[in-house]
C-alpha cells in the first residue's frame, strides 16, 4: 500500500524556519519524481518545489528561491522541504507528492494533476 505521511508543519513567526518531511512507503522512492505542492485559504494548489529521480535537477517556484530547499534521502523513503525565512503569505497546507515518471523537477511542480500519490497535508502557519 502506498504511503506518503508528511510531518514538520506548525506555527512559527515571520523570519522562522520548519523543516517539513514526507515518509513515504510502498514503492521504490529514487525512480519517482517528487515534490511540495501548497495550498492556501482560497487560493489555487501551488508547485513549490519539486526535484527529479534522474539527476536530482530542482525547481523553486519564485516566491520561495533562496528560502527553501528541497532534498532527499532515498535510502530513507523520505524527502524533505527546509523554510526558511518563513513569510506569512507561506502559509497554506503543505502536501508532497511523487509522480512515477521521471518528469524534470519544473514540469512536475506545473503539472500537479499529473502526480500519482499524495499525502493528506500539514499545516504551516506564518505569524507576523
Amino acid at each position: 500500500q502506498v504511503q506518503l505521511v508528511e510531518s514538520g508543519g506548525g506555527l512559527v513567526q515571520s523570519g522562522g524556519s520548519l523543516r517539513l518531511s514526507c515518509v513515504t512507503s510502498g514503492f521504490t522512492l529514487d525512480s519517482y519524481a517528487v515534490g511540495w505542492f501548497r495550498q492556501a485559504p482560497g487560493k489555487e494548489r501551488e508547485g513549490v518545489s519539486c526535484i527529479s529521480p534522474t539527476d536530482s535537477s530542482t525547481y523553486y517556484a519564485d516566491s520561495v528561491k533562496g528560502r527553501f530547499t528541497i532534498s532527499r534521502d532515498n535510502a530513507k523513503n523520505t524527502f524533505y522541504l527546509q523554510m526558511n525565512s518563513l513569510k506569512p503569505e507561506d502559509t497554506a497546507v503543505y502536501y508532497c507528492a511523487a509522480d512515477a515518471i521521471p518528469y524534470s523537477s519544473e514540469f512536475v511542480c506545473h503539472n500537479s494533476a499529473g502526480m500519482d500519490y499524495w499525502g493528506k497535508g500539514t499545516l504551516v502557519t506564518v505569524s507576523s
